[in-house]
C-alpha cells in the first residue's frame, strides 16, 4: 500500500512536471546526482518548516503593499513530501526509493484589472509628457531655430535653417551693413547726449498788482572827505589817500606816533554824510528822507541803501516815471581829496556809484555799480528778471540746501556777491590777519587754493535801461541856486538827479532746459534700430535670452555629475536586483516552499548549494 501510494504520488509529481514542462517549451534541463538518504531528509525538513512559513502568508500573490506586474522566472527542484500552501489537505509522500530531483521552470503571468490599468496608463503617459517637457527645456535652441523664431529682421534669413548659398550670403552682408550704419548712428547720438546742449527759453509773465521794489545802494566816489580828516586820519590813511603825513604846522615830521586807528569811526566820521547829500527824496509820490536808508559799507566807504530790509520792503504799484524812487543829490566836490601821488585807490571821477540789487543780496557796488554823473538827470528803467539754471551735469550752478543754517558765515542766504566777499576775506586774511571793514565780520581763517563762487539755481536780478537828460536848465539853475544858496556854477558841477522806476509790473522768466533729453536720445535711438535693423527692445531681450539660455545649458553641462539610479529604465522594464528583493520580501531565509503562498512581496528562488549566482539571480519585472 505504501510503495503503491508513493508510486502514484511520483507519477503525479511528474504528470505536473510534464504539464509544466509543456507550459514552457524553452525551460532547461539538467542531471542533478543522487543524494544520499540522510541528506534527503534533511532537506526535506528544511522544506516544511519553509513550507509552513509560507502558509501563514496572503493567499492572493497580488496581495501586498506595492502589487506589480511581474514576469516571474522560478527555478524548482521537485521533492516529495512538501505541502503547498494553497493545498494543505493534499499530501504528496514522496517513495523511499526515489532518489533523484528534477528542476522546473515555472513561467508565471499575472494580469492586473481594468480598474487597477487605467491608472497605470494615465500614469505612464504623465510621465511620458513630463520626461518629454524635461528633454525640452533641458534642450536649448539652436541658432538656425532662434534666428527663424527671432524678431530682427533679415536674421532669419542670414542664419536659419536651409541650404547656404548666394542668397544667403547677400543677406548676411545686408543684415551685416545695417547693422554697422546703426551702430554708427547711435554712436553719434550718444556723443551728443554727453555734450549736454542746453537752451534758454523766456516767458514772459503776466502783469502783477504789486511788484515788491528792488534794493538802491549808491556811494559817494570821493570816500573821505578833506576837511573831515585829522592828522592822525591822514597818516593812518596815507596808503589809501596817497597824502603825506604831517604835523599840525603842516610839515612832515619823522617821528610821528599815533594811536591804533578805528577803521569804522573814521568811515563814519569822514565819509559823506547823506543828511548833507540828500536835497530831494520822493517814492511813488510820498516824500522820503535820509531815515529811509541803511548805512552799508564797501570798497567806496560809507554808502546808503535805500529798501534794504528784506522783511519790511517796499511794493510799487504801478509802473513808469513817478512810481519808483526819485532823489537829488548834491556830490560835494568841494569835499574831495587832492591827489598827490596816485595809489590803487586814487579815483579821478565826480558823481556816484548806485546799484540795484535785491534784498537777499549784498551790494558788490566797485563791480556791479553804474555810474551817475552831476550835472544829469538820470532814468533807470527795471524789469524784475528771475533766472533758473540747470544743475550738473548740463550746467554748473549751486543747488539750494535744506539746511536752515546760513549757508555763508555772515550773511543769510547765498548769493554771487556775498561769495566772492568770503574770498576777499579769506585772501586778506590768510596775508595779513586782518580784514577790510565792508568784508564779513565770520571766525575762521582763510582757505587756499581758488576761490570758486558758483551761479545759484534760482536767482533774482534786474535788468535796467539807463537814459539821461542834462540839468540844470537856465531857469532852474537860478532857482536852485536860491533855494539851496549856492551859485548856479555849484549846482551844474554837484547836483544830480537819480530816477529808479518799474518800466512795468511785470517780469520775465528765463529758464535753462536740456536741449537733448534722455528722452529724445531714446527716441532717436528707436528710430534708427527700426530703419536699419528693424528692432525693438524687446528684439534686445531676445538676443539676451537666448544668450543666457545657452550659456546656462553650458553651465549646467560643465557642473551636472550623473548619478547612478537605483533602478534602471531598460524599454518599460524595470530590473531589480536581488538583494533588493530580499530586503522588501518578508521571507528573510531561502527556505521558502515552491508554490507557497506569496508574501507581501514575490518569494525569492531556490538555489541549489554552492556559490550564489546564477541565470535566476534577478529577475524582471
Amino acid at each position: 500500500m505504501l510503495s503503491g501510494a508513493a508510486g502514484a504520488a511520483r507519477r503525479g509529481t511528474h504528470a505536473g512536471a510534464d504539464s509544466c514542462a509543456g507550459a514552457d517549451k524553452g525551460s532547461h534541463k539538467e542531471t542533478i546526482e543522487e543524494r544520499d538518504k540522510q541528506q534527503q531528509r534533511q532537506q526535506q525538513q528544511r522544506q516544511r518548516e519553509g513550507c509552513g512559513a509560507a502558509g501563514s502568508g496572503s493567499d492572493s500573490p497580488t496581495s501586498g503593499p506595492h502589487p506589480v506586474p511581474v514576469l516571474l522566472p522560478l527555478a524548482l527542484r521537485h521533492r516529495g513530501g512538501c505541502r503547498p500552501g494553497r493545498d494543505r489537505g493534499r499530501e504528496a509522500l514522496a517513495s523511499p526509493s526515489s532518489r533523484g530531483q528534477m528542476p522546473i521552470e515555472i513561467v508565471c503571468k499575472i494580469k492586473f484589472a481594468e480598474e487597477d490599468a487605467k491608472p497605470k496608463e494615465k500614469e505612464a503617459g504623465d510621465e511620458q509628457s513630463l520626461l518629454g517637457a524635461a528633454r525640452g527645456a533641458a534642450a536649448p535652441r539652436d541658432l538656425a531655430t532662434f534666428a527663424s523664431t527671432s524678431t530682427l529682421h533679415g536674421l532669419g534669413r542670414a542664419c536659419g535653417p536651409g541650404p547656404h548659398g548666394l542668397r544667403r550670403t547677400l543677406w548676411a552682408l545686408a543684415l551685416l551693413t545695417s547693422l554697422a550704419a546703426f551702430l554708427y548712428q547711435a554712436a553719434g547720438l550718444a556723443r551728443g547726449y554727453l555734450t549736454r546742449p542746453h537752451l534758454v527759453a523766456m516767458d514772459p509773465a503776466a502783469p502783477a498788482p504789486v511788484a515788491g521794489f528792488p534794493a538802491v545802494t549808491l556811494c559817494n566816489i570821493n570816500r573821505f572827505r578833506h576837511s573831515a580828516l585829522s592828522d592822525a586820519d591822514i597818516f593812518h590813511l596815507a596808503n589809501l589817500t596817497g597824502l603825506p603825513p604831517k604835523d599840525r604846522d603842516g610839515h612832515r615830521a619823522a617821528g610821528l606816533r599815533y594811536p591804533e586807528p578805528d577803521m569804522v569811526d573814521i568811515l563814519n566820521r569822514t565819509g559823506h554824510q547823506l543828511a548833507d547829500m540828500l536835497k530831494s527824496c520822493n517814492f511813488s509820490g510820498h516824500h522820503c528822507s535820509a531815515s529811509n536808508f541803511s548805512v552799508v559799507y564797501t570798497r567806496y566807504g560809507k554808502c546808503y541803501t535805500f529798501n534794504a530790509d528784506p522783511q519790511s520792503s517796499l511794493p510799487s504799484r504801478a509802473g513808469g516815471m513817478g512810481s519808483g524812487l526819485e532823489i537829488m543829490l548834491d556830490i560835494q566836490q568841494e569835499e574831495y581829496l587832492p591827489i598827490w601821488r596816485e595809489t590803487n585807490e586814487t579815483s579821478f571821477e565826480a558823481g556816484i556809484r548806485v546799484q540795484i540789487h535785491s534784498q537777499e543780496e549784498p551790494p558788490y557796488i566797485h563791480q556791479l555799480g553804474f555810474g551817475v554823473s552831476p550835472g544829469f538827470q538820470t532814468f533807470v528803467s527795471c524789469q524784475e528778471q528771475r533766472l533758473t539754471y540747470l544743475p550738473q551735469p548740463w550746467g554748473n550752478c549751486r543747488a539750494e540746501s535744506g539746511l536752515r543754517e546760513p549757508e555763508l558765515q555772515g550773511y543769510s542766504a547765498y548769493s554771487v556777491s556775498a561769495c566772492r566777499l568770503r574770498c576777499e576775506k579769506e585772501a586778506v586774511l590768510q596775508r595779513c590777519h586782518c580784514r577790510m571793514v565792508h568784508m564779513p565780520d565770520s571766525l575762521g581763517g582763510g582757505t587756499e587754493g581758488p576761490c570758486f563762487c558758483p551761479t545759484p539755481c534760482n536767482l533774482t536780478r534786474y535788468g535796467k535801461e539807463i537814459s539821461m537828460v542834462r540839468i540844470p536848465n537856465r531857469g532852474s539853475a537860478r532857482y536852485l541856486a536860491r533855494k539851496y544858496n549856492r551859485n548856479e556854477t555849484y549846482i551844474r558841477e554837484n547836483f544830480l538827479v537819480l530816477d529808479v522806476f518799474f518800466e512795468a509790473l511785470t517780469s520775465e522768466a528765463m529758464e535753462q532746459r536740456a536741449a537733448y533729453g534722455l528722452s529724445a536720445l531714446l527716441g532717436d535711438l528707436g528710430g534708427q534700430m527700426g530703419l536699419f535693423i528693424g528692432a525693438s527692445i524687446l528684439t534686445l531681450l531676445e538676443i539676451l535670452d537666448y544668450i543666457y539660455e545657452v550659456s546656462w545649458d553650458r553651465l549646467k553641462r560643465v557642473w551636472r555629475r550623473p548619478k547612478t539610479p537605483l533602478r534602471t529604465s531598460t524599454g518599460g522594464i524595470s530590473t531589480l536586483g536581488l538583494q533588493e528583493l530580499k530586503e522588501q520580501s518578508p521571507c528573510p531565509s531561502r527556505g521558502c516552499a515552491e508554490g507557497g503562498g506569496a508574501s507581501g512581496l514575490l518569494p525569492n528562488h531556490h538555489h541549489p548549494p554552492g556559490p550564489r549566482g546564477g541565470l535566476f539571480e534577478d529577475f524582471a519585472c
